[in-house]
């Protein structure tokens, strides 16, 4: 009978394989971070299955509510002063002004509104009423009002998600889980919408978006300055101050009604970035959307 010619070396490995499969050692870094990319992409392939059906409902969706519209804004008009012609063009100069050549400076606006709201849509189509209830801390009544600021637009903010995820959208974005967050209470993950090389141009916002971890529910976006209602507004300011618009705009939905999240709040900061990349900030508004009032909210199933 032949002896092994290694009997000391066979049990030394046998019992290092052992030793592995029992204790369970960790992979290698490269076979880790590879593991840990394939769970991230298959959770957020789920997320984005689930927020492209939760926009098709709210395409179908026909509601009528109303609510309370408490509107903030701040601007600074310094940017506004067109170049003097004559010292009497300039009306915010005082004679000791005029004297010594130099302009006072300009006061700093804070305006306020509350409106009552109504929201309608039907057949795709979105109505907005507005009942002014109070303006800078004076009390009105005025029905068939006309918002007094040109940067807040609900329906905006109601129908980004479908803009972020909604089916037909997903193929023109590149989507990544971008960290963790909490939003009140509830955990959340921040995914990052940006939109693909050569992709064709639309009216829908984009940014990223605050998704909760178990629900797969939309609480919180930012938007991207240039998909927002109204933006010419801000390039003709961007062209008069010879700086480029940008916008900050963010909105939180924590009203629900059978299923469909309302916007809650908004806050839309407008700045202006001179060649030197420092910005100027022009207005910040924040508007507050309390005490809702169902009538309808139906979603068409299919």
């Amino acid at each position: 009978m032949m002896t092994p010619r290694y009997p000391a070396r066979i049990a030394i490995l046998a019992a290092l394989v052992w030793m592995c499969v029992s204790l369970k050692i960790p992979a290698l870094p490269q076979q880790a971070a590879e593991s840990k990319q394939q769970a991230a992409a298959v959770d957020l392939n789920s997320y984005l299955k689930k927020m492209a059906a939760y926009c098709q409902r709210l395409e179908s969706a026909a509601f009528d509510f109303i609510c309370l519209e408490e509107i903030t804004e701040r601007i600074n008009p310094a940017l506004d002063v067109k170049p003097r012609e004559s010292l009497k063009d300039w009306v915010f100069w005082d004679q000791d002004r005029r004297i010594s050549g130099f302009p006072k400076a300009l006061k700093k606006i804070k305006n306020s509104y509350i409106y009552d709201y109504q929201c309608v849509r039907a057949r795709q189509e979105i109505r907005e009423m507005r009942t002014l209830l109070e303006e800078n801390g004076k009390k009105k009544k005025e029905p068939e009002a006309k918002l007094k600021t040109s940067i807040v637009v609900y329906g905006n903010a109601l129908l980004s998600p479908v803009g972020l995820f909604g089916e037909r959208f997903q193929l023109h974005y590149d989507y990544k889980i971008i960290g963790e967050d909490k939003v009140d209470v509830r955990p959340v993950v921040i995914i990052d919408a940006v939109p693909k090389p050569g992709a064709p141009e639309t009216k829908n916002l984009y940014g990223k978006a605050w998704v909760d971890s178990e629900t797969s529910d939309i609480l919180k976006i930012e938007w991207s300055e240039k998909r927002v209602g109204r933006y010419d507004i801000f390039e003709r300011r961007g062209e008069r101050y010879k700086r480029r618009p940008r916008l900050t705009i963010g909105s939180e939905f924590n009203a629900e009604k059978n299923g469909i999240r309302f916007p809650s709040s908004l806050f839309i900061e407008e700045a202006y970035i001179n060649k030197r990349g420092r910005a100027f900030v022009r207005s910040e508004t924040t508007v507050v959307y309390k005490n809702f009032k169902f009538f309808t909210v139906e979603v068409e199933v299919k």
